[in-house]
């Protein structure tokens, strides 16, 4: 199988004396194309500066970090936003959406950098919205769509470029259960496709809906362990809709 990350003895410090914080500390993991990993762990054991080094927003203090075949130590400014542009997409907890533009306007951002047409980036941007089941929502702002529906909009504009590797950071954090199962589900969607998710999570049961679990403490990579059974979110979303028609009919039979 085909390695799309492979990093190691990655350390990471912020810094110096007695003020040294050591973020990361020898970490070394490799991640497979198709992959779908949940990193884990509490505030301050080293999930988001990894993050942020795996998606070339930060750098390591040390250690290799090989993106493909690719050694990223090697990329100047001009190759760091060409891979974060091209070969990741971001989606993070704030959706991080321009308010003022409309959610086919967003998704179109990223294309922008590409100097890819206007007719283009349309057109790209109307299927990137398809795919997440909000092409009727293509021409509404943000104050005028959920909290799920935002975050449906960020991955599109993820997806828009697309991008082997999806890098997500708490991307249920600020939705309810049946929000965070429908992006759950457009994740496995996607994953199911090729694409490989990295998301960070502090919920059990998300990171079960992944098919590797990476936890965290302290810096250190102390757990690797494979999900046997994931969840299914399209499952679980259908069970809940059988509940509500059975407590629907139920009501009805009352009235």
């Amino acid at each position: 199988m085909k390695k799309v990350i492979s990093i190691k003895n990655i350390n990471k410090n912020y810094g110096e004396g007695d003020a040294l914080v050591k973020a990361l500390k020898d970490i070394s993991l490799d991640i497979y194309e198709g992959d779908f990993v949940a990193i884990m762990g509490p505030s301050g054991s080293g999930k988001s500066t990894l993050m942020n080094i795996l998606g070339i927003l930060d750098k390591p203090t040390d250690g290799v970090y090989m993106l493909e075949d690719l050694d990223v130590a090697n990329f100047d400014d001009r190759s760091q936003a060409k891979a974060r542009n091209q070969k990741i997409g971001f989606v993070f907890q704030a959706f991080n959406l321009l308010p003022k533009m409309t959610a086919q306007k967003n998704v179109e951002l990223p294309m922008i950098y590409n100097d890819v047409s206007a007719k283009e980036r349309e057109e790209a941007a109307k299927e990137a919205l398809g795919k997440v089941g909000l092409a009727e929502r293509a021409h509404h702002i943000p104050s005028k769509m959920s909290g799920g529906q935002k975050q449906r909009v960020a991955i599109a504009r993820a997806l828009v470029n697309k991008p082997q590797i999806l890098l997500a950071d708490e991307p249920t954090g600020n939705l309810d259960s049946i929000s965070s199962e429908e992006i759950m589900e457009i994740f496995q969607k996607l994953n199911d496709e090729g694409v490989t998710v990295i998301l960070v999570t502090h919920e059990v049961d998300i990171a079960e809906h992944t098919k590797r679990i990476l936890t965290f403490k302290d810096g250190r990579l102390t757990s690797d362990k494979k999900v046997e059974k994931p969840l299914r979110a399209s499952e679980i979303l259908a069970e809940n809709n059988r509940r509500l028609e059975a407590q629907f009919s139920d009501d009805n039979m009352e009235a």
